[in-house]
């Protein structure tokens, strides 16, 4: 080993005057804070250019970001004829169905099927209370918010949720920079002064934990969204009973493409207010699937006490087999961690049964230093969504159970060929950074 040592010679000269010091020049104001949002689509599968992707998988990407309900497919398909509806060119060309309701635009039959199901599963109190529709319950949020903050005050009106809230939350909240509320962030840590909204998942997305409000102040409203208070998912425990309660078409049937939603709402005012933004929003929403919605919903209400064409009883039985060959892959290995549920009496099934949720809520347990795990499954071309984006740690991903059979079982596979990787370069005691 050779050593080489360099000398800096210091010579001592005559200290240079000091420049004259320049004027400062005039500091132009800070622009305020320009807050932007991306414009690509959460839907979209990346361009397979990741650095290590290829060498890693060379099958398809799996969209695995959102909860699109296609695993239902095969009960659909099984129904036949029974939910078929037809229509005639001159059907629906109306904007208007009933201008004496507070809701002018909610077809008849599709009121009267969203009270029978909530009737049949006993997971919603509808009587006495105002039926809204939209186009999904995305609208419907947007349409509470509206209602619960209009006319407006001094300063827009703080939201909040408990960590890790839906994601989407954020973005749909903040996109328009409205005046009459904003997102401020985790109920938890939430100790501003002054009215707020509080959003209540039960049971959470992302992690199928029941929820009860955090905040419970005095001057605080609640909106309830109930999206996946379905007992494919977890146990109905009793009749949800609050002023505001959102339910969807997509992930109470798997109808994700018909676009519908439904709020259950107590007070007058406050239908009328939110039937007055979907007005100026949409005009109503779309007769011929409110339609649609209202025979599957009544084929399902009538078929509930039919084993061989009960939906929910199907549904549990996809979710319950997913959720132990998903189980059954991650005891293989110390590497993932799922949460842990408690059996609960669901009155809807008449037997104690344990939560299936529509989504995985899956954790690195390395101790490796992993800074998300969104990027390491995107190495394997699986597509969640990372925890940063519920307020969790980037060690936190969520993964759609609710795909096609032949997706779910790639899923599983790759996750079983991460997990067997990880542990031979343990005992190898070997460090690898996955960049």
């Amino acid at each position: 080993m050779t050593t080489m040592t360099v000398t800096l010679k210091i010579t001592k000269d005559e200290p240079e005057p000091e420049p004259e010091p320049e004027p400062e020049p005039e500091q132009e104001p800070e622009p305020a804070p320009v807050v932007s949002h991306s414009h690509n689509s959460r839907y979209a599968l990346p361009k397979d250019n990741s650095t290590k992707s290829s060498n890693l998988c060379s099958g398809p990407f799996l969209l695995l970001s959102h909860g699109d309900p296609t695993g239902f497919k095969p009960f659909w398909r099984s129904v036949g004829d029974q939910c078929k509806v037809t229509f005639d060119s001159c059907d629906f060309m109306s904007y208007l169905t009933d201008v004496g309701k507070v809701c002018w635009f909610l077809e008849k039959d599709l009121e009267e099927s969203i009270r029978e199901l909530h009737r049949t599963v006993g997971n919603a109190v509808t009587e006495d209370r105002y039926i809204i529709v939209g186009t999904g319950s995305t609208q419907l949020y947007q349409a509470a918010l509206y209602a619960l903050t209009s006319p407006g005050g001094a300063e827009p009106v703080n939201v909040v949720s408990a960590v890790p809230y839906y994601s989407s939350y954020v973005e749909e909240t903040n996109f328009l920079h409205s005046a009459l509320y904003k997102w401020a962030g985790d109920a938890y840590t939430f100790d501003k002064e002054g009215p707020y909204i509080e959003l209540v998942t039960m049971p959470n997305n992302p992690d199928g934990q029941l929820r009860s409000p955090v905040v419970n102040r005095y001057d605080g409203k609640l909106i309830h969204d109930l999206a996946y208070y379905w007992p494919q998912y977890t146990p109905i425990t009793s009749q949800a009973d609050f002023d505001i309660m959102l339910f969807t078409f997509s992930k109470s049937m798997g109808h994700a493409g018909s676009r519908i939603g439904w709020a259950v709402v107590n007070d007058k005012d406050v239908a009328i207010k939110m039937t007055k933004y979907i007005e100026l929003n949409s005009i109503g929403v779309s007769r011929e699937s409110q339609h649609r919605a209202a025979k599957i919903l009544g084929t399902v209400s009538d078929s509930s006490q039919c084993i061989g064409g009960n939906f929910y009883r199907y549904g549990k039985s996809l979710m319950t087999e997913r959720w132990t060959k998903l189980r059954e892959v991650i005891s293989r290995s110390r590497v993932f961690s799922l949460p842990k549920y408690i059996e609960e009496y669901c009155h809807y099934a008449g037997e104690h049964t344990e939560p299936h949720p529509a989504f995985a809520w899956l954790k690195y347990c390395n101790e490796a230093d992993v800074e998300d795990l969104e990027i390491i499954l995107r190495r394997y071309k699986i597509m969640g969504r990372g925890g940063s984006l519920f307020g969790a740690h980037p060690k936190h991903v969520r993964l759609s159970m609710l795909g096609d059979e032949e997706t779910f079982n790639l899923f599983l596979d790759r996750l079983s060929s991460i997990q067997d990787a990880i542990a031979k370069a343990d005992k190898m005691n070997v460090l690898v950074y996955i960049n």
